[in-house]
C-alpha cells in the first residue's frame, strides 16, 4: 500500500524515522529552500533520494497544506504490544503507554499522538476496528510525531491484560462521580493511560480493566475538555510525577 505524506514537517519526520519505504520525493518549482525543506532536501541528499520539481497544481492536487512538499511512501508501519513491552525494557524505564478506546476524529488523534511523544511514552494501542488509523491526516496533525511512536492495533481488553501481567496500573480518564482527581491518583512506576472516544467514552469493558479511574478539575462554566486535550494534559501530570519520582 502506498500512501501521500504532505507538509514539511510530516515529510522530514517520516524521512528521519526511516521506517517507511520511501518511492518519491515531489518539490514544488520555485518553492523557496529554507527551514525544514532545506533539511529535508540535504536528508533526500545524502540518501541518494532524488527529489522530483513539480508544479505546485500537482501537489495541491493531493491535499491541502503540502506548503511545497510531498512524499509518496510505504503504509504506517505497525508495532507489538511486546514491542512497546520492549522499549520500556531497553531505556530501563517503567512503562508508558497509552490506550485510546475508539477515537474517530484524526486531529484528536494526532494531537495526543504529538504529545505522547513528547513526553516519552513508550507506545500507544489502538482498536482493531471502529477507531480512526494512522492515516495521513493523522501524521499530518501530529506533525510527524506519529513516525517515531510505537503504535500497535490490538484488542484492548487483551491488551490491557498483556500489561497489567507486566506489572503496570491502568488509570482510566473519565468524568464520572466516581472518577478520582489527579492528587488521588499514583501516575508513577509502570503506567497505562487509557482515553475513551470522543463522545462515548471509555467503553465499559475496557472501564472494567481500569485500576483507578481520573477525573480532572474544572472551575469554568464549560466544563468539559476534549479527548485530545483532556488526555494531553493527564500525560504531562503523569510525565511530572514520573520524574519527580527519579530524584
Amino acid at each position: 500500500m502506498k500512501e501521500w505524506i504532505l507538509g514539511r514537517n510530516p515529510v522530514y519526520e517520516c524521512l528521519r524515522a526511516g521506517r517507511r519505504h520511501i518511492f518519491r520525493l515531489l518539490v514544488a518549482s520555485g518553492a523557496e529552500e529554507k527551514g525544514r525543506l532545506v533539511e529535508i532536501l540535504s536528508f533526500a541528499r545524502d540518501h541518494k533520494l532524488t527529489p522530483q520539481k513539480v508544479l505546485r497544481g500537482q501537489l495541491d492536487n493531493l491535499g491541502e497544506n503540502h506548503q511545497g512538499v510531498a512524499i509518496e511512501c510505504g503504509g504506517y508501519p505497525y508495532s507489538e504490544i511486546a514491542d512497546i513491552l520492549e522499549l520500556a525494557e531497553t531505556r530501563s524505564e517503567p512503562l508508558f503507554a497509552v490506550v485510546l478506546d475508539t477515537m474517530q476524529n484524526p486531529q484528536n488523534l494526532g494531537t495526543l499522538m504529538r504529545t505522547a511523544e513528547a513526553v516519552g511514552v513508550h507506545g500507544i494501542v489502538i482498536p482493531l476496528a471502529r477507531t480512526v488509523e494512522v492515516t495521513p491526516a493523522v501524521v499530518s496533525a501530529s506533525a510527524g510525531a506519529s513516525e517515531h511512536l510505537m503504535i500497535a492495533q490490538s484488542n484492548l481488553a487483551q491488551a490491557l491484560t498483556r500489561f497489567k501481567e507486566a506489572g503496570a496500573w491502568v488509570v482510566g480518564l473519565e468524568g464520572s462521580p466516581e472518577a478520582k482527581p489527579p492528587d488521588q491518583v499514583s501516575l508513577t512506576g509502570p503506567l497505562v493511560i487509557v482515553v475513551g472516544s470522543e463522545g462515548e467514552g471509555i467503553r465499559s469493558l475496557v472501564r472494567s480493566s481500569c485500576d483507578h479511574l481520573l477525573k480532572l478539575p474544572m472551575v469554568g462554566k464549560v466544563a468539559s475538555l476534549n479527548a485530545a486535550v483532556a488526555g494531553s494534559v493527564v500525560l504531562y501530570l503523569a510525565l511530572e510525577s514520573r520524574q519527580k519520582n527519579r530524584k
